[in-house]
């Protein structure tokens, strides 16, 4: 039988069976309430923290839920809640497809983790192309704009740069795992029937929509700007067979985002980003296109495999890539 791509893993190596369309749907509902039910954990667990850690708990609780004043407490409970996606996603594809939790890392089984530190090299080239190309762009956008000086170093900027040095990267990976993995998966499964195309096209397109319509309330160029990048993380989970090129170019985005929030703007801002400019667009389509070619290129040369035999969970041994 001929091998086949990361995003119908599900269906092809895992258990599917003739009726077995409902396991992606039943999968999908699971993970909603299972990320619910992590938020509440989560949210006990800060408030028995701030009872330790003294101050007055019920507005320190409260103060995790209101976004227009991002806190450093607040940023590690949005970051801790996204991170755990990737349990979720793991049990999932072991609850409800029975493969081993790995296939929705990679065809390969798990994450390759000498390709990932490839890719974030390559992320790393096309942020620094985005930021050149960004300082030609008029109204580069917030938090970018630099016109108004540095920000001075304070205790709650020192605290907001831990939290994103030990979390952003968890928080990155949990959306990866939660959007190009396990949706891609399941989409990619429940239109297969339909031909390959329109397999790849849902596999795509479907969890780009839900990615951007998932940070919430945003002006057009917001959104397009996170479609976009949702498109090229789901074009780069296919063509290279995995989470990882995905996951370095996200923690990298989020890292100068945040960075330049923290040196020149504010954290609230960069949460909840308003009067979005179209001129963003081409820094973005710079970063977006620069990596993915790089990515392309880079996984060809490597032999980065992204493809996996059908219905054979032993391939685990003999699919390891030369990277």
């Amino acid at each position: 039988m001929s091998p086949v791509e990361y995003h119908v893993v599900q269906r092809y190596v895992g258990r599917w069976g003739p009726t077995g369309w409902w396991r992606p749907l039943a999968g999908l509902l699971t993970g909603v309430i299972l990320m619910l039910l992590a938020q509440f954990v989560l949210l006990v667990g800060f408030m028995a923290f701030f009872l330790v850690d003294g101050g007055d708990v019920a507005d320190r609780t409260s103060a995790l839920s209101d976004t227009s004043h991002v806190t450093p407490s607040l940023l590690a409970y949005l970051n801790l809640s996204l991170a755990a996606a990737i349990p979720v996603a793991l049990f999932l594809t072991w609850a409800f497809h029975r493969m081993p939790p790995g296939w929705v890392c990679s065809v390969a089984g798990r994450l390759r983790w000498r390709w990932m530190a490839v890719t974030f090299g390559l992320a790393f080239v096309a942020l620094v192309a985005t930021v050149i190309v960004g300082s030609f762009v008029p109204a580069a956008g917030d938090p970018a704009d630099s016109s108004g000086g540095l920000n001075s170093w304070t205790d709650t900027l020192r605290d907001f740069v831990v939290v994103i040095v030990l979390l952003t990267p968890l928080q990155a990976a949990g959306e990866e795992f939660a959007f190009r993995g396990y949706l891609t998966q399941a989409f990619g499964g429940l239109f297969a029937a339909f031909g390959p195309r329109a397999s790849r096209a849902a596999a795509v397109l479907l969890p780009a929509v839900l990615f951007a319509l998932a940070h919430g309330a945003q002006d057009a160029p917001v959104f397009v700007d996170r479609l976009a990048f949702g498109l090229v993380a789901g074009v780069l989970v296919i063509t290279t067979g995995g989470l990882e090129a995905g996951i370095a170019m996200h923690v990298l985005n989020n890292f100068l985002a945040y960075g330049f929030a923290l040196a020149f703007s504010d954290m609230t801002s960069a949460l909840n980003p308003t009067g979005g400019s179209w001129w963003t667009l081409p820094t973005t389509l710079t970063q977006s296109l620069v990596y993915l070619g790089l990515s392309i290129w880079a996984a060809r040369r490597l032999g980065v495999s992204n493809r996996v035999e059908r219905g054979s969970v032993s391939v685990l041994e003999r699919s390891e890539p030369r990277v």
